[in-house]
């Protein structure tokens, strides 16, 4: 049984997380990081005022860091310091240089498991795509496009941290683009260049309202990213295109994959978050791999530093 401390009761992790540990059978909420103590009694756990003062309790054994992303860096080698397997929110960190520290620190504590909450990679469509392409179904992949585009504009304070840079590090660049550039390093290894451009086309909020995103992988296979906020047409492109042939996965948040050899019809949960948690408990409780950990995780923070 692995008994988790959640670290921030905000949207992601009341939507999301929290019913996911609370459904996963190996996974037991001890505690909630929270400055709302109502928050931790309406789950019926002991609430913590303190991220440091939650790290003592040595009945913890997993942080999950729900928290902004400014508070990603400290919070993880806090956690690892003080001897806690660690799921952590995406992106990474605010940069490059800290989700490095990140990395290290994380490799220096090799018998704690320290991954990063990329929960696409647990997609069943995507998990198809990435063995097909490995397979050799496409032939070699030369081009890989993802778009999301969407209406952001918190005037009436929900989720209004995501437009702090201060507190999220930029805009749709950092929040929605950082799930598409893990999926292209995901299914073509870690990016050798990449460059992007990001303004504010519509919106005047202090981080950009769009980025695009080109990077560029050592199979010769070229990738791109574009998210805006200021479209109230959604838009959730993804498609791998190939010297024989491509894959689909239009939209990316639904069941359909198209294939060469057909369709398939591979819906994620209800809760997108469960077969990450799933994925992570197998992780630590019988050594397995995690779906995507910090080591790869910083790739996308690498190429998220070259947007200008």
């Amino acid at each position: 049984m692995l008994n988790w401390l959640v670290a921030g009761v905000g949207d992601i992790a009341t939507r999301r997380v929290l019913p996911a540990i609370l459904s996963e059978p190996r996974s037991r909420l001890h505690a909630v990081v929270t400055s709302q103590p109502a928050k931790a009694q309406a789950y019926g756990v002991p609430g913590y005022a303190n991220f440091t003062d939650a790290l003592t309790d040595p009945a913890i054994h997993a942080v999950y860091i729900a928290t902004p992303v400014a508070l990603h860096h400290p919070s993880l080698l806090a956690a690892l310091q003080a001897g806690k397997h660690v799921l952590c929110e995406k992106p990474t960190a605010m940069n490059y240089a800290q989700a490095q520290e990140m990395a290290e620190a994380a490799a220096k504590h090799p018998h704690l498991v320290c991954a990063v909450a990329y929960y696409r990679r647990r997609y069943a469509k995507v998990m198809e795509a990435k063995r097909l392409i490995d397979a050799g179904a496409i032939g070699q992949p030369v081009l890989a496009e993802l778009n999301c585009h969407s209406w952001f504009n918190p005037t009436d304070g929900h989720r209004s941290w995501l437009i702090d840079p201060a507190l999220a590090g930029g805009g749709p660049s950092y929040d929605i683009a950082s799930h598409r550039i893990d999926l292209l390093n995901y299914f073509l290894g870690t990016p050798t260049r990449a460059t992007g451009f990001r303004s504010n086309a519509v919106h005047t909020y202090a981080v950009e309202d769009n980025a695009t995103i080109i990077a560029d992988y050592p199979n010769g296979a070229r990738g791109v990213v574009d998210v805006r906020w200021h479209s109230r047409v959604e838009r959730d492109a993804c498609r791998i295109v190939g010297t024989d042939g491509e894959l689909n996965l239009d939209p990316l948040n639904g069941p359909l994959l198209r294939t060469p050899t057909g369709d398939l019809h591979l819906p994620a949960p209800e809760n997108l978050h469960f077969p990450l948690i799933a994925d992570f408990v197998d992780a630590v409780l019988d050594g397995k791999k995690p779906a995507c950990p910090i080591a790869e995780a910083i790739s996308t923070d690498w190429v998220t530093n070259q947007i200008r």
